[in-house]
């Protein structure tokens, strides 16, 4: 039977937008509710305990908006506050196993890299889920730090000598290790992926972690009869826990349209 509730999406940030703007490709029908947790971007230099607590709070937010599904589209909680998730009664997804799945699917030398935040490299997550589908891999693991907010402050232009020196610095393991294939292991990174492709050269394969869960968001859809039957485009709300004005300039930017006034609500951390 068709289910035309939201997908409910959460990100520390604007990094989850890119996954948003996958699932608006391949699930052009579903409404999209997304909640950015700006107040406390980012998560990936935070303590497991607070992580978890976040992430909680974020999952909470989303069932009170009485969403058929739930993605943690963020890099840090899907490595180690996944397990927040067991006892949701909803469907839940998160970005490090599909990830997984689709970089050991296309590498051809076996030496796949992951680039996420310090909390992601630290639980060696996508290291593991590799290792248990392509034993002999060869996996180089490096934390941006400073990725996330670049992203968050607009700055991801691959002309700009700050972001392609910044990028350069911290991949420099990762060319070194001469992987094919390169996760971007935080769903911000995807809006660096210029100024990360001209690093590691063209011949080196990145793997978005959105489009990967979008794939498997919509073949669980489909499979479980609860995509949606609407035949018009999907209807996006997006709540954040800071100032709307710089979320909804950046959002439009990343998503290729325009966000509007009115489909952006601040929401209050005390709410959480």
């Amino acid at each position: 039977m068709a289910d035309r509730r939201a997908i409910g999406v959460f990100d520390s940030g604007l990094g989850g937008l890119t996954v948003v703007k996958e699932l608006a490709k391949a699930l052009p029908n579903e409404d999209i509710i997304y909640f950015g947790d700006t107040g406390r971007v980012p998560y990936g230099t935070r303590s497991r305990d607070t992580i978890r607590k976040y992430a909680a709070e974020d999952e909470a937010f989303l069932l009170s908006k009485d969403v058929k599904l739930i993605i943690a589209a963020c890099g840090t909680v899907s490595s180690v506050a996944a397990d927040t998730a067991e006892n949701l009664p909803v469907p839940f997804f998160e970005v490090v196993t599909p990830a997984a799945r689709e970089a050991v699917s296309l590498t051809k030398n076996g030496k796949i890299g992951v680039i996420g935040t310090a909390a992601t490299i630290k639980s060696a997550r996508h290291e593991k889920n590799i290792k248990a589908l392509m034993p002999e891999a060869q996996v180089t693991a490096t934390s941006c730090t400073m990725f996330v907010p670049l992203v968050e402050e607009g700055w991801h232009n691959s002309e700009d000598i700050i972001v392609l020196e910044t990028v350069k610095r911290y991949l420099s393991d990762i060319v070194k290790s001469g992987c094919d294939t390169l996760i971007l292991g935080c769903t911000h990174y995807p809006v660096l992926s210029d100024a990360i492709q001209k690093v590691v050269g063209r011949d080196v394969r990145l793997v978005n972690a959105g489009t990967a869960t979008a794939e498997a968001v919509k073949e669980y859809l489909n499979k479980n009869g609860i995509a949606t039957d609407k035949k018009d485009n999907g209807v996006y709300r997006f709540f954040v826990s800071d100032k709307p004005e710089s979320f909804r300039n950046i959002a439009s930017s990343l998503l290729g349209e325009t966000v509007d006034e009115d489909m952006v609500e601040q929401v209050s951390l005390n709410d959480l």
